[in-house]
């Protein structure tokens, strides 16, 4: 007896459909992105619902792949920058990141400070790119860090401006406070605040917007106030918010 497909139920087409293997290394991938630190095969076993014996070559395959590390001397397991390097080299990356570089260039030098490109990664910032500033002193972000995307400033701001159907996916990481700063940001178009890491950096971000007014990334200024600092953070935020609407215009041109 032959089953037509398109009459078959999802719970009964799904097995067909299956792919065991795929779907371990996505469990596995998706529970190492969740977590902030290395973690034990046991524990991903756990995570996942199976075994440390189902798990195993799955694990040793994406290790030679290169999308995990395993550290050889405690055994634990972490997220590679593999997935991230995969993500860049897809053309909407590409193409922010090759639009947004020279107007990048010209802010640092107009600035004097350095800036750098962040995108929303799940619950985390990534750097997309950075550019240096003109003098001898300054504070640079590395590309392809990742960072909490509640407790930084670019973080906040993609939050911020993530439209009305992400905001309802991202309940359970805004709280009540949290939420009021959000809306702030909202109003006035730009966030800045002191850096939670680094005494003596102000974080000034601003989003990059799609044609709906969705962030679709976010570009900081990470000021240093010193005797060496050739302008007043007021400049600073009027050059950073010229050229994130330089980089949205200039996106919204590319799409058309």
């Amino acid at each position: 007896m032959s089953i037509d497909p398109a009459a078959a139920s999802p719970a009964d087409s799904a097995p067909a459909y299956a792919a065991p293997a795929v779907e371990k290394a996505l469990d596995i991938l998706e529970f190492l992105a969740e977590t902030p630190g290395p973690v034990s095969q046991q524990a991903i076993a756990q995570r996942t619902g199976r075994s440390a014996a189902q798990i195993f070559r799955v694990l040793s395959v994406l290790e030679r792949r290169g999308y995990i590390a395993r550290d050889e001397g405690s055994g634990l397991y972490s997220l590679s920058l593999r997935l991230f390097e995969l993500a860049h080299r897809h053309d909407p990356i590409r193409s922010l990141v090759w639009l947004a570089q020279p107007i990048m260039r010209r802010l640092a030098a107009a600035v004097g400070q350095s800036c750098n490109l962040g995108y929303r990664a799940g619950d985390h910032l990534v750097i997309l790119a950075e550019s240096a500033g003109p003098g001898d002193f300054g504070f640079r972000v590395r590309v392809g860090a990742e960072f909490d995307l509640r407790g930084t400033n670019a973080g906040r701001v993609l939050l911020a401006f993530a439209g009305a159907e992400a905001a309802a996916g991202d309940a359970e990481l805004v709280d009540v406070e949290l939420a009021d700063t959000l809306a702030v940001i909202r109003a006035a178009g730009i966030a800045e605040q002191p850096d939670g890491l680094y005494p003596g950096v102000t974080d000034l971000s601003a989003p990059i917007l799609s044609r709906e007014g969705v962030a679709l990334a976010c570009l900081t200024v990470p000021y240093v106030a010193t005797s060496l600092s050739t302008h007043p953070a007021g400049f600073v935020r009027d050059e950073l918010l010229a050229a994130a609407a330089a980089i949205t215009e200039l996106l919204a041109g590319a799409d058309a």
